[in-house]
C-alpha cells in the first residue's frame, strides 16, 4: 500500500471515530495560544494551457501545520504552512498523449481568520462539537517536476517552480478530547485552495525544435482537501470534577447575615461605599456572635473564565484585608473565589453585569 492510499484509509477511519467521540466529551473553547496539524487527501483538477492538458487521475496527499491565537469570543487568527502532492498521470494535446510520469508539488504559507460556532446556543449543552468557518490569503509555490514530453521526434521536460498569490476557504469542526487532555481537540475539515496562474518553462532535451510545443505553460491552481488533525490550546481550563454528594449536616443554630460589596468593571479596589459596607459587617460580627466569616469573590462574564477567576480572588482578598483593618481576626475569615460560575443575574457570555461584580460577606 502506498503512502497516499494509507493516508486516505486513515482519514476515512478517523471520521467515524470523531462522531463516536462527540457524545462523550466536550469541545474545548479556544482562548489564547494554540497549535494544530492535520493530514489527508488532496484533489487537484485537470488543467490545460496552450493546447496541452495535464491529467491527474489519482488522489494526492496534503498536510498542514498552524500556530494561532484564540480571542475568547469565537474568533481565531493563525499562520499556517502547508504541503500538497499530486501525481501527473498523463499529458495530452490535439495529437493525443504526448507525456506522462510527473508530479505537482505545492508549498503554501497562509494567514487565516476563523470563527468557531458555540452549538450550546441551539440547546446542545455541553457542546461536544464546535463547527467553524474561515478563510485565508498568502503565497503558494507550485512545482511541476519530472514531466517528460515526446512529440514530433523531439523530447521535452518540465522541471520548474512558480510562486503566486493564494487564497483559501475553510469549513470544519473540532471534536473535544478534553476528558483525555484539557485543550486537545480532534479536527475534521474541508479546504479549497486556489492561486493565480503560474508560469512553467518547457525545456527541450533532444531532437529538433517543434513549433507546436510552447516555451512555457501557464496553469491555474485549484485544490480540494479533506483533512483530519489535532489542535491543542495551551490555556484551556481543566474539566470540571463532579463532586460526591455531601453527607447531611445538622443546621447551624445561628442565622447567617449577608453583606454585598460591589465593584467597578475589571476593578478589585474598594470604593468609598464598599468600605462603608465592609465596616458595617466588621462592626456586626461581635453583636451576632459570629464564629465564622465567609468572604466569597465573584465576577461577571465579560472576560475569559481564567481571568475572571483571578479577578474574583483579588476582590475577595481586598475585602478580607479591609475586615482585618477593622479589627476582625484573619483566622476567623474564610476566603473563596468563584469567578463567573455563580452569578446573581444569569447572562450570556461577554455581558457586563454590575450585580455579578461583587464580594459576599456572610456572618455565621
Amino acid at each position: 500500500m502506498s503512502l497516499r492510499h494509507a493516508l486516505l484509509a486513515a482519514s476515512c477511519l478517523a471520521l467515524p471515530l470523531a462522531f463516536g467521540l462527540s457524545g462523550a466529551v466536550q469541545a474545548q473553547p479556544v482562548s489564547g495560544l494554540y497549535v494544530g496539524a492535520g493530514t489527508g487527501i488532496n484533489m487537484w483538477h485537470d488543467q490545460a494551457s496552450r493546447g496541452i492538458r495535464f491529467h491527474d487521475d489519482d488522489i494526492g496527499v496534503a498536510g498542514v501545520a498552524s500556530l494561532g491565537w484564540g480571542f475568547g469570543n469565537g474568533f481565531r487568527a493563525e499562520v499556517e504552512g502547508s504541503i500538497r502532492n499530486s501525481e501527473i498521470q498523463k499529458v495530452v494535446s490535439g495529437a493525443g498523449q504526448i507525456g506522462s510520469s510527473g508530479y505537482l508539488n505545492q508549498y503554501g504559507a497562509m494567514a487565516n481568520l476563523l470563527f468557531d460556532f458555540d452549538m450550546s446556543s441551539f440547546g446542545a449543552s455541553p457542546s461536544a462539537v464546535r463547527p467553524y468557518i474561515g478563510g485565508g490569503v498568502g503565497y503558494l509555490w507550485s512545482e511541476l517536476s519530472s514531466i517528460r514530453l515526446n512529440t514530433g521526434g523531439s523530447a521535452y521536460r518540465i522541471d520548474d517552480t512558480s510562486g503566486e498569490f493564494a487564497y483559501q476557504a475553510i469549513v470544519g469542526a473540532a471534536w473535544g478530547l478534553g476528558s483525555i487532555t484539557p485543550g486537545l481537540s480532534l479536527t475534521t475539515e474541508y479546504r479549497y485552495l486556489g492561486a493565480l496562474d503560474g508560469s512553467f518553462n518547457i525545456g527541450r532535451t533532444a531532437g529538433p525544435a517543434n513549433a507546436t510545443v510552447p516555451g512555457s505553460v501557464k496553469l491555474p491552481t485549484s485544490n480540494h482537501s479533506v483533512l483530519i488533525g489535532l489542535r491543542y490550546a495551551f490555556n484551556a481550563p481543566a474539566p470540571a470534577l463532579v463532586a460526591a454528594p455531601a453527607a447531611p449536616v445538622a443546621p447551624e443554630p445561628s442565622i447567617a447575615r449577608t453583606y454585598l460589596v460591589f465593584f467597578d468593571w475589571d476593578r478589585a479596589d474598594l470604593t468609598d461605599r464598599a468600605r462603608q459596607i465592609v465596616a458595617e459587617a466588621a462592626a456586626a460580627a461581635p453583636r451576632v456572635q459570629s464564629t465564622r466569616i465567609e468572604v466569597a469573590g465573584h465576577a461577571d462574564r465579560s472576560g475569559t473564565p481564567q481571568y475572571n477567576q483571578h479577578l474574583s480572588q483579588r476582590r475577595a482578598d481586598a475585602v478580607a484585608a479591609e475586615l482585618v483593618r477593622h479589627g476582625v481576626a484573619r483566622t476567623a475569615i474564610t476566603v473563596t473565589a468563584f469567578g463567573e460560575s455563580r452569578p446573581l443575574v444569569p447572562t450570556a457570555d461577554g455581558v457586563r453585569e454590575p450585580q455579578n461584580r461583587r464580594v459576599e460577606i456572610v456572618l455565621r
